[in-house]
């Protein structure tokens, strides 16, 4: 076990939070009961503002950074894991309240670890991460509230993190899917993925009136605002929206009519404080569902050296599907 090993912590600096790569030692890490020796984490967009400084996502300052991190338990102190577990941690704090994954070692809670499924190796763990992870949290949302046979599924901000996988997850699963993107280069990208059409970006993003044309059976959102307020007003009688994101905004400029004209559902999707039942059935859902190959098409995988231009890069929407970040 290396005596010192690299991180990225985020300090404070003048009154601002600022990321730099550091060396730490085990006994620097938190005191919780299990030591994973982290080989790979994410980059989502939460990572991008809090390692650009765009973002004051750390509630507390030093902070190491990452969401998501996955690895194998070297020491624990909890009867439910053992040295040699294949483990993987998403949300729960990290990068917030709690050290993340952006670190050779870290130290956990037992309750946050989720056991790495049969069905994914280390790497393909994190390249589903919180994003896919939330992706299905909303599929199986929205099969649960019911999705109508025969009408369209949207899913906005269809090239990032989420939006990839839950595509992916929609298509695989017999819907009709329809993607929302402001890129029409990555049109072939997502079409690869199960998207039948397209909507541009701009369609959405304009306000519009309080009720619309009735469209979609069903809609995964990861955008929010005027966005997600268009797409309630064009959602279909009786059906649901799940919405887990705010790249636009967290305002909700809409009226109540879609709710008590069309019985139209919004059903918001939280993956930090998810408890494990919840986890379990969408890590079930992404083993039965996500093909490797689509999986292995929107990732890439990058060094930790990476990171500060990554950040960067995910901000200004420049990233295509899912990043992986190798830590060992």
């Amino acid at each position: 076990m290396a005596e010192r090993f690299q991180a990225l912590l985020i300090e404070e600096v003048e009154g601002k939070p600022k990321a730099r790569f550091a060396e730490l030692g085990l006994d620097d890490l938190p005191d919780h009961e299990v030591l994973v020796e982290v080989a790979y984490s994410t980059l989502n967009y939460k990572d991008g503002l809090a390692v650009s400084g765009k973002g004051r996502i750390a509630r507390r300052l030093p902070m190491v950074a990452g969401i998501d991190l996955a690895g194998t338990v070297v020491e624990s102190r909890s009867p439910d894991w053992q040295s040699g577990d294949k483990v993987l941690v998403n949300g729960w704090g990290l990068s917030e309240s709690e050290w993340g994954g952006y670190s050779r070692y870290q130290r956990l809670k037992a309750q946050w670890l989720t056991r790495l499924p049969d069905a994914f190796s280390l790497e393909q763990a994190m390249a589903i991460g919180t994003a896919g992870y939330t992706a299905a949290l909303c599929v199986h949302a929205l099969e649960k509230w019911g999705l109508p046979a025969g009408r369209e599924v949207l899913v906005t901000g269809a090239a990032g993190g989420v939006g990839s996988v839950a595509v992916a997850l929609l298509s695989a699963r017999g819907h009709q899917v329809t993607a929302a993107t402001g890129r029409p280069e990555t049109h072939d990208y997502l079409a690869a993925l199960g998207a039948g059409s397209f909507v541009a970006r701009d369609e959405l993003s304009e306000k519009g009136k309080p009720l619309q044309k009735e469209r979609w059976g069903g809609a995964v959102d990861t955008v929010g605002s005027t966005t997600l307020a268009n797409v309630l007003a064009q959602t279909c009688y009786g059906s649901a929206v799940a919405a887990c994101g705010l790249a636009g905004g967290p305002d909700l400029p809409a009226t109540v009519l879609p709710h008590i004209l069309r019985s139209v559902a919004l059903i918001g999707v939280d993956s930090v404080m998810a408890p494990p039942a919840r986890r379990e059935e969408a890590w079930g859902l992404l083993a039965e569902s996500l093909d490797p190959k689509a999986l292995a098409n929107m990732t890439q995988v990058e060094p930790l050296s990476r990171l500060p231009e990554l950040a960067d890069e995910i901000l200004a929407g420049q990233v295509r599907g899912r990043v992986v970040i190798e830590i060992g």
